[in-house]
């Protein structure tokens, strides 16, 4: 008697109002771009907010789109896990992860949260990618290998980024 939306919203927790609860998520690389997380959380915030979204809590994290033990990650995941968001809004897809983006999608999915990517794609051709993708792997297996702020490491990862620049070069 009773309908299924109903007993939807009593299990997920939400609002008679039916107003989403959000959790705005952003990532940089390195603590240099302090101002481009600055930007994203405003834009974000703006996002939620014309979207009529209640925003529960604003996560952030400086590292790696590979490391999978950021702190602001693992906080989303319990926020995800005990059903106290409904969407978690990101700029670029990236942001939440380097690879396997589809699998998060997918495990949110599972709790009833649904990630929305606010710009879509960014804007990159597929050799630029690609050569992102190479250098963050690189750098993060060099971490591993060699220890995160390792001599070895650096050199590891420049002497990678000079190859790239050549072939790049005389391609």
């Amino acid at each position: 008697m009773i309908p299924e939306s109903e007993i939807e919203k009593i299990i997920s927790g939400k609002e008679e109002t039916g107003e989403s609860r959000a959790v705005i998520y952003a990532r940089i690389s390195s603590s240099d771009q302090k101002s481009d997380l600055e930007r994203q959380i405003q834009y974000l915030t703006q996002y939620c907010s014309a979207k009529g979204y209640r925003v529960v809590d604003v996560l952030s994290d400086v590292a790696s789109g590979l490391k999978t033990n950021r702190r602001g990650l693992l906080k989303l995941f319990n926020y995800v896990v005990n059903r106290q968001v409904d969407v978690v809004v990101v700029t670029y897809r990236d942001r939440l992860t380097r690879f396997g983006f589809e699998y998060l999608e997918y495990f949110f999915k599972q709790y009833g949260v649904r990630i929305e990517v606010a710009y879509g794609e960014e804007p990159k051709d597929a050799y630029q990618e690609l050569v992102e993708d190479l250098i963050a792997i690189v750098t993060s297996f060099a971490g591993k290998l060699y220890g995160l702020r390792s001599h070895k490491k650096k050199r590891l990862v420049q002497g990678f980024k000079r190859l790239l620049e050549e072939v790049e070069k005389n391609g």
